[in-house]
C-alpha cells in the first residue's frame, strides 16, 4: 500500500451495531493473518449482501455470516441463500452469543474488535469453475472500487463511480 493511503479509512458502513462491526474487524484480522484477502459488505449475485468475503491464496472463498445477538440470529434465516457463492460458510459470533445457537453444519467463529479464532471448521463444498470466476471477478471489482475511492474520493462525491 502506498504510503499516501496507509491512512485512509473507508467509512463504517451505518447499518451494523458496534458490536457487528467489531466482530467484522476480528475476522478480517483472522483472514489476513491467514495470507487471504477480504471484503465487508459484499453483494452476491442473487441479491444477498455477505458480512465479510474472503478470498485466500488458492482461489478459496468464505463467505461469513455476523450475528451480534441471539435476537439477530433469530430473526436472519437467509444465511443458506450464501452457500452457493463460496467453498466455506462460517458465522461469526462475539463471545455475548452462546455457541450452541449455531447449527452444527456451519463453521463456527467468536470475534472482538482485535482478533478471531475459528472454533469449528466448516464442511467444504467447492464451487464450481463458472461460479468460482463469477464470484472472483466480482470480488475483484469490488475491491478496484473501493481503492478508487480512497484515491480519489472527490469521485464518488460528483458522481463518477
Amino acid at each position: 500500500m502506498s504510503a499516501a493511503l496507509a491512512h485512509v479509512v473507508l467509512p463504517p458502513d451505518r447499518r451494523q451495531s458496534a458490536t457487528a462491526l467489531h466482530v467484522q474487524r476480528g475476522v478480517r484480522r483472522l483472514f489476513a493473518g491467514m495470507g487471504c484477502v477480504s471484503l465487508p459488505e459484499f453483494s452476491l449475485a442473487n441479491g444477498r449482501r455477505a458480512d465479510v468475503i474472503a478470498l485466500c491464496p488458492a482461489g478459496r472463498l468464505t463467505i461469513v455470516e455476523i450475528k451480534s445477538s441471539v435476537a439477530d440470529f433469530r430473526a436472519d434465516r437467509k444465511w443458506p441463500d450464501y452457500r452457493d457463492f463460496c467453498d466455506r460458510f462460517l458465522f461469526a459470533i462475539p463471545d455475548t452469543v452462546p455457541e450452541g445457537l449455531i447449527p452444527e453444519e456451519c463453521g463456527l467463529i467468536v470475534a472482538d474488535a482485535f482478533g478471531a479464532a475459528i472454533l469449528r471448521e466448516p464442511a467444504e463444498h467447492p464451487l464450481s469453475g463458472a461460479r468460482r470466476k463469477a464470484v472472483t471477478l466480482r470480488f475483484a471489482h469490488y475491491a478496484a472500487g473501493l481503492l478508487h475511492t480512497l484515491a480519489d474520493p472527490g469521485a464518488v462525491r460528483d458522481g463518477a463511480l
